[in-house]
Order: structure tokens, then sequence, then C-alpha cells
């Protein structure tokens, strides 16, 4: 008798547990239609909920919640949990301490290694800028002379007749007839022939005025060796080049100081290269150069910056710099293109790859990778660029790493830390504990240590339908699960984020 009283008080001590639990079940459903927000239909759940407010602590991690909002419109602040207004997904709390900046992540291993995330470090070099530019050869006007006579004359022979016409050193160039010397040399040679002693100091003023009426010492030691009045000369080419001024024409008389030739070098020339304006600050005199010409394919000529010009062109906004180039044969000419090749200023700084750097339009961005797979931007500004490292002068420090491939990002504030937020799409043991979800769906594929499985819903989690991967029980997979077989499983959450499963059987048919 006894028994069967004690069987009847637990009979009915579990049909009042079972419509608590389902009082509470349908409270809860209920609650989570209105307004977006959970609401529990018993006193407890509403304590909790209570406490999940803004300004209160999560129970499951102690940390203050700030305020609740979409990751996707992250501007929008809610006081309480509940569904997004904007999008079909569960509000997210922004805790009070670091962790919860919004423009902070956590990536899990396994999806930092699913979206190829690879990072390089901050370190400290010089960066050598190569500036092409455009330019033309001219003569170079520091390898040039100019002849002159030095007295009146006749010309009575005109050895180079073009202008242009190539000259060697000590070539004839003309032959002269001065009338003006003949008596300055008879004075000499005068003074030469007389008997006597001491006539050294008339000598020595004899050749002086041969000297004011503008004889070489040449030509004067050919009168004293010779004992002849010379009353022609020749005009021999001081340096080999080009003639590019002729003033001389055979018969013509010729003053003093009057200028008869223009000599200009060839062994080296000079290149104005038009360099742009925005670029020209990175150029300093004495900089390597290469240049190339397309009628000269495969050579190349090597120089310096020999001058920055100081004035700007208004149609093409570029800055003419001045490079002389060694030109060995005589293979450049004045007037020929060439593509000019100049080595910019190079000062140690800290580099990074030029891929880790994100342009937002507003912003110059880099997704610094810190400890425990965080990751959040940093604004950065940046240097010159070259050889696939860009230069940093602000924002970054020496050792820390950055992130060089597999950022998703765009390029706009907001829906960058949106995407940020978006990076953590597993939640973590701190949210979902050993918390079990449940759902119903078809074996795609069965692996000895994982399932794939195309599920509908999962409620508890928000999520949509969707194939993905299930890590097999600890126990191992049920002889009997296979491809294409309608199943029953439930679901914890490990510590990197990845679903475990904790138990799978065939669903029953439907009838």
């Amino acid at each position: 008798m006894k028994l069967k009283i004690l069987a009847s008080v637990l009979i009915a001590a579990g049909v009042l547990a079972a419509g608590v639990y389902g009082a509470y079940v349908i409270g809860m459903k209920r609650g989570m239609g209105m307004s977006g927000s959970t609401v529990a239909a018993v006193p407890g759940a509403l304590a909790a909920t209570d406490a999940m407010k803004a300004g209160g602590a999560d129970p499951s991690t102690g940390k203050k919640i700030l305020y609740w909002h979409d990751p996707m419109v992250p501007g929008q602040k809610f006081d309480k949990p509940g569904k997004s207004p904007f999008m079909d997904m569960m509000l997210v709390p922004v805790f009070a301490d670091g962790d919860s900046d919004q423009s902070q992540v956590t990536v899990s291993p396994r999806v930092q290694q699913s979206l190829g995330v690879r990072t390089a470090e901050v370190v400290r070099g010089s960066i050598t800028r190569h500036v092409e530019a455009a330019g033309s050869i001219a003569f170079n006007e520091r390898d040039q002379v100019v002849v002159q006579t030095r007295a009146t004359g006749y010309i009575e022979r005109l050895y180079v007749r073009a202008t242009l016409d190539r000259v060697s050193k000590g070539q004839p160039l003309a032959d002269l007839y001065v009338p003006d010397w003949v008596a300055a040399q008879e004075e000499f040679l005068s003074v030469r022939r007389m008997q006597g002693s001491d006539l050294s100091a008339l000598v020595d003023g004899a050749r002086q005025r041969m000297r004011q009426v503008g004889m070489s010492d040449e030509l004067m030691s050919l009168v004293e060796t010779g004992g002849k009045v010379q009353p022609r000369f020749t005009l021999v080419a001081p340096m080999g080049g080009v003639i590019v001024e002729l003033m001389a024409r055979e018969g013509m008389t010729v003053m003093p100081g009057a200028t008869l030739f223009r000599i200009n070098g060839l062994s080296s020339v000079w290149a104005n290269a038009e360099v742009p304006e925005s670029q020209a600050g990175l150029l300093r005199p004495g900089a390597t150069v290469e240049a190339r010409s397309p009628a000269l394919p495969g050579t190349v000529f090597k120089g310096t910056v020999q001058a920055l010009l100081p004035d700007i062109n208004q149609n093409t906004r570029t800055r003419k710099a001045r490079v002389e180039l060694a030109n060995p044969g005589a293979l450049l000419a004045p007037g020929m293109f060439v593509s000019v090749a100049l080595s910019a200023r190079a000062e140690p700084g800290l580099m990074v790859p030029t891929e880790a750097i994100i342009q937002t339009g507003k912003r110059t961005v880099v997704m610094l990778a810190e400890a425990s797979g965080k990751f959040r931007p940093v604004d950065v500004d940046i240097g010159i660029e070259s050889g696939g490292q860009t230069e940093i002068k602000r924002g970054l420090e020496l050792g820390q790493k950055v992130v060089v491939s597999g950022q998703f990002l765009v390029d706009s504030e907001a829906s960058l830390r949106a995407t940020t937020t978006r990076m953590a799409e597993m939640p973590d043991s701190k949210s979902t504990g050993a918390v079990e979800h449940s759902g119903e769906g078809k074996v795609e594929a069965v692996r000895r240590d994982a399932v794939t499985l195309s599920h509908g819903p999962i409620a508890s989690l928000q999520w949509g339908a969707m194939t993905m991967d299930f890590g097999a029980p600890p126990s191992g997979l049920p002889a009997g699960v296979k491809a294409g077989q309608t199943v029953k499983f439930a679901f914890t959450m490990n510590k990197e984020g990845e679903p475990v499963l904790t138990r799978i059987e065939p669903a029953p048919e439907k009838k």
C-alpha cells in the first residue's frame, strides 16, 4: 500500500514538473514574438533578462553590457536583447572592457585558415623609389668652347664649312693673315740681331709686344726658333666635338674678340626630364639615373641628377630635372627621346608589404594582428612605395604584425566595423557554454572524423538552412550513418567555435 502511495506521489510530481516546463517554453516562445526581445514567462527567467539589459552583467561571462546593436548597423544602439529590426538576426551585446570594441574581432584559427589569413611583421629599412619620366637629349653646355680672334685679320682659308660638322682636338679650322703681327715680329727679330751686351731687357720687351698684339706662345716660339716673320697662323680646335656655331667665311675680315667657332663636346650630354610636380620633391641632385632610348634598344646610359630647374610647366604640371649622362661613342644626339628612371631619396623608416594597405577613400588602414587571434583596424600615414613595400610614417610600431592577405573589408568606416564584427562567424565557448542544439537534416558525406549535413534552420543559434561540416561525437559515429540518410542530430560548440555532434540518429519515416 505504501509503495502505491509513493508511486502516485512521484507521478503527480512529474506531471507538475512537466506542466511548469511547458508553461516556461510557451512563455519563452511568446516572449520572442514581442517587440523583437526575449521576455520570460517565469520570474527566474525574467530576472535573467533584466540582468542582460544595458548596464547589467552577462551571467555567462560577468562582463558589464554597455548596449546591444546590430553589427550590420553599428551606429544604432538598443538597451535590451532581441531581434534586429534591420536584419534577420539577433542583436549582439557590446561590453565595457576593451574586447567589446566594435573595431576589434576575434577569429578562430580554423576560420583564419579558411580565409587564408597571412600576416607580416613591421620592419625597419630604407625604401628607394624609382621615378619614371620622359626626357629629351640636349648638348651639355658646360662642355663647350669658343674660338675667337685676338687681332684684326683676314680669313684666307676655311677648313670647316658647316655647322654640326665633327671635329677632333687639334684639327685645323681656319688660316688667318694678321698684318698687325708683322711689325711686332720684325721688331723682335731686329733686337735679336743687335750686337752688344745687356740686350736681354730689349728682347723681353719685344717679346711682350708680340704677346700684346694677340700672338700665342706657340707662334712666338716658332718666330724665335725659325727667325722668320709669320704673318699667317692656323686656328685649331681646342677640343673634340661638333661645330654648333660657325661665324667664319673665307675672305672675310675679322676684328679682335669676334667669335668664329663654337664647339660642343659629345662625351656627355644633358637629358631634360619632365618629372611630375607631385614627385619632384623626392629627387635630390646627385641621385643616380638610368636612361634608355627606343632608337638604341638594349643600351643603358647611366648618369646623375645635376639640378632641378626652378621652373614648372603650367600645361603639363611637370618640373624639369637636368640629368647629365655619359655618352660613350657619341650615340646620344641632341633632340633624341629617352625614358629616364630616377632613384628618389632613400631614408630609413618603418615598412610593411604594400598589400597590407587598405585605401578606403577617407582613411588609410591596416588590419593589426594581436594576441589570441584578435584583429583590429589601425589608421596609418603612409609614405613612398617601391618594390612591394610601403613606408609607414605614423600608426604602427616596430615588430607589430599586420594582415597581408585575407582582407575582405570594404572601403567605408561603417562597413569596416560591420565586417570585422562578422568575421567572428562562429560563437565562442563563452557565449554558448555547453548548450546543446538540435536539428534535422540530410547526410551528404561521411568521413572518419566529420559528417557533412544539409540541415534546416537551427532556432537556438538563429542559423538558417545550410550545408556544413560537423565533428564526429567523442564516442564515434554510429555504424548506420550513411550518405543520403535523413537524420536527427544534436551538437555543441567547442572552444574553437566548431560544431561537434553529441548524437546522431536516423529520423523516423514520415507517414
